[in-house]
């Protein structure tokens, strides 16, 4: 079992650069089996399990996958003649669902088993099953497969997303590239990765337009072609590791960043009295002073990502005063903050609200990663700790994290991994 290890109290200084975008990734790289002709060259990827999950499960399927360097492969689709997508590693990872849309897209037809990834509570994909019905699929589900078929292909219609839902957007939105007819997605998700999406099947000649905003509309084509494409920054890493300088008060430049994609976690760290610098494409994040506590309420793109409530939870617990914060999106992601209380953290969570009253000098303990996200949050409480703070389960941060142990040292960090 690997382990992180982190003698805490080490300020965080210098230069970290941030990978490409896990959730936009996760959708990119299926989406590329969708080239009638030509190869897909896909570059930025970031270097964690999901991508090489997704890589696998891409294989099983009859893709050739060359990976030319750590970040960047060639997809070559021709042999892709399966649309089941139903064995373990499917199963593991919660992105596996994009498959649905893709295989329905180039056979009309997909198996794929139902999707796995962190438990943050019910994760519903009755928002996707919505969409592909009103494009003409089918859907059932037996013995933990879903299965989709249509009758001559998928036709364009309206959708309402009757819930804001990245994964339902994407979904959607990949299936009708090749459906006939045009597609219109109301109250569609608005984050970076969907446009990042869009552009990749633009590349390969879809035609979308309104990716961004929340109405998409995609009329369907009869054939898409390979291209390059390098996927976008991860704001998600990069957030995090704002939060990590903010909270040893350390001085850090953030780099391979867009700052735009970054305001809600800019301001909500400005509020506390942290100093952030926006350059063209880094951050630089800067506190040499005690931090207040602020209210926070997590919400759709552009308001503060779910994603970063874990980690801006650790950093609110070392502020002054009492802090609030609302999780809108997920309403089982406080699971980390059991683990928090290990470490000395005075938070106390009724219902979708976490009260948490600041001013604590955390303490190092034995703690878990309950999922992606808890995971960061555990390794910064690690390096703001006193002592010595041993984290477990680190399979769950490595699916959304590269090489998170080699960049922190590189900041500072005294972190390590072992395996028993």
């Amino acid at each position: 079992m690997k382990k992180l290890i982190i003698n805490g109290g080490k300020r965080l200084t210098g230069e970290v650069v941030i990978g490409g975008a896990k959730n936009a990734a996760v959708a990119i790289l299926p989406a590329a089996i969708l080239a009638d002709e030509g190869i897909c060259e896909i570059d930025n990827l970031p270097e964690i399990e999901d991508i090489n999950c997704i890589e696998n499960i891409m294989k099983t399927l009859g893709a050739k996958i060359i990976r030319e360097t750590p970040k960047s492969v060639i997809v070559d689709p021709r042999n892709v003649k399966s649309y089941c997508a139903n064995d373990d590693e499917a199963k593991e990872m919660r992105g596996s669902y994009y498959l649905l849309g893709v295989l329905l897209a180039k056979f009309g037809k997909a198996e794929v088993v139902f999707p796995g990834g962190c438990a943050i509570g019910v994760r519903p994909i009755d928002q996707h099953i919505k969409g592909f019905e009103a494009m003409g699929a089918e859907i059932s589900v037996e013995h933990g497969i879903i299965k989709a078929y249509t009758k001559g292909g998928l036709k364009g219609a309206n959708i309402y997303l009757d819930v804001v839902s990245v994964g339902a957007t994407i979904n959607i939105m990949i299936a009708a590239t090749k459906a006939k007819g045009v597609t219109i997605i109301e109250n569609a998700a608005k984050e970076p990765h969907i446009v990042d999406v869009a552009n990749f099947l633009n590349s390969m000649g879809a035609n979308i337009k309104g990716a961004g905003t929340d109405v998409i509309k995609v009329t369907g084509v009869e054939h898409l072609k390979g291209c390059y494409y390098s996927v976008i920054p991860d704001q998600i890493e990069a957030g995090t590791y704002m939060i990590a300088a903010a909270a040893t008060k350390g001085d850090v430049v953030v780099k391979n960043v867009i700052p735009t994609h970054l305001e809600s976690v800019t301001a909500k760290l400005t509020e506390m009295g942290v100093d952030v610098e926006e350059g063209e494409d880094s951050v630089r994040v800067a506190c040499n002073k005690k931090l207040k506590g602020i209210s926070l309420k997590t919400l759709p793109y552009p308001g503060f990502p779910t994603d970063l409530q874990q980690p801006m939870t650790v950093l609110l617990s070392i502020a002054d005063g009492r802090s609030m914060v609302t999780e809108s999106i997920w309403e089982s992601r406080f699971k980390h903050v059991d683990e928090l209380k290990r470490m000395g953290a005075n938070i106390k969570v009724e219902g979708k609200v976490a009260i948490i009253d600041g001013n604590k000098n955390l303490t190092g303990a034995k703690v878990t990663a309950t999922d992606l996200r808890a995971g960061a949050a555990m390794v910064i409480a690690g390096l703001v700790a006193e002592g010595t703070t041993t984290i477990t389960n680190v399979y769950r941060i490595d699916r959304g994290y590269e090489k998170i142990e080699e960049k922190l040292r590189g900041l500072g960090a005294d972190i390590r991994r072992v395996v028993d």
